[in-house]
């Protein structure tokens, strides 16, 4: 029987559906696990599960896939619906190849015990991923050190404080080795097409994202909006200030390391932002600020000092004037 005629690149992955596996190609499925936190992001969870799913459909026990929960038998998702989900067990993670930890906006940062299985897991070599804030989990037990990593906007700042060593990066998501992160739903999905890519080809990882009809230019993150219309002058000095919130710039500190004058500092900001640079300083360590008490478990005083505030009192003066109470009182998803 002759050979049969090979798809060229751009047919091969429409036609993936009707064509036969080769038992040559059989292999082991990559077995990828998800620990479902409370109130975990469904639709991160559900499209990260739809592109393994379909890369079985196209090729056959690509993946092996189990849902986990650390309690019981049932988790609530962020959509206030259950999914039912198979109880952790410790002794069975030698067999899996990457473990995943799915968190959401509302999960609590809580969780102790995760601590030292993610360790453990780190130690033993384990692929580990994190969607949404997972990579906050990840980062906390030590295993993000020296990687790269994505994370909801929300808990960048959190992320920062309990793991210093990492690289928060501004993308939906990140492959940086053995750790694989993402920050949003979107991000999920492209994770997971690189994951596809990663283990079997860009040809497996395109049929996939054209059967689900995703483009992946469409999801890729090009940079927060209020950046995209700002001079390069402006970015700059933005940046400036961003990356140095707990040991703040004078306005001549900024005009020395940026290259502008103080009056053409003011200019840029009042004609792009309108409004001052010193307003606007302030803004970004009180919104810096609100992270801290929300998702992390640092006291007021300790997030005054890493927001760059030299007394609690001036702290919450300024923090009620944005927020009309004071942090005192601020809701604490982290303690």
């Amino acid at each position: 029987m002759p050979t049969p005629r090979q798809f060229s690149k751009k047919t091969s992955t429409s036609n993936m559906l009707r064509l036969k596996p080769s038992d040559a190609s059989a292999q082991r499925p990559y077995r990828v696990d998800f620990v479902l936190l409370e109130h975990f992001s469904m639709a991160s969870f559900t499209v990260a599960m739809d592109v393994l799913v379909t890369a079985n459909l196209l090729r056959a026990d690509s993946f092996a896939y189990t849902p986990l929960s650390l309690a019981g038998d049932r988790v609530l998702s962020d959509l206030g619906l259950e999914l039912i989900a198979s109880p952790l067990q410790p002794n069975t993670l030698a067999e899996l190849d990457m473990l995943v930890i799915c968190g959401g906006l509302r999960t609590p940062l809580k969780y102790p015990g995760l601590d030292r299985l993610l360790g453990d897991c780190a130690a033993q070599g384990m692929t580990l991923g994190g969607l949404w804030n997972g990579a906050w989990f990840l980062g906390r037990a030590g295993a993000l050190d020296d990687y790269g990593c994505s994370v909801h906007p929300e808990q960048r700042a959190s992320l920062a404080e309990v793991s210093p060593q990492a690289r928060i990066t501004p993308a939906s998501f990140t492959l940086d080795r053995d750790r694989l992160t993402a920050a949003s739903p979107n991000g999920a999905m492209e994770l997971m097409l690189g994951l596809v890519r990663r283990l079997h080809g860009d040809a497996l990882a395109e049929g996939v994202e054209e059967i689900l009809s995703f483009s992946g230019a469409r999801y890729r993150q090009v940079g927060p909006g209020a950046k995209k219309s700002m001079s390069l002058h402006l970015r700059t000095i933005v940046e400036l200030m961003e990356n140095n919130l707990e040991e703040t710039l004078s306005l001549d500190q900024l005009a020395a390391y940026s290259g502008r004058s103080r009056r053409q500092i003011d200019r840029l900001f009042q004609a792009q932002l309108g409004t001052s640079p010193r307003r606007y300083y302030m803004e970004l360590r009180i919104t810096k600020s609100r992270r801290l008490l929300q998702y992390s478990d640092l006291s007021v005083m300790e997030v005054a000092v890493a927001c760059g505030f030299v007394s609690v009192s001036h702290f919450s003066k300024c923090y009620a004037a944005y927020f009309g109470y004071p942090p005192s009182r601020e809701q604490r998803l982290g303690e």
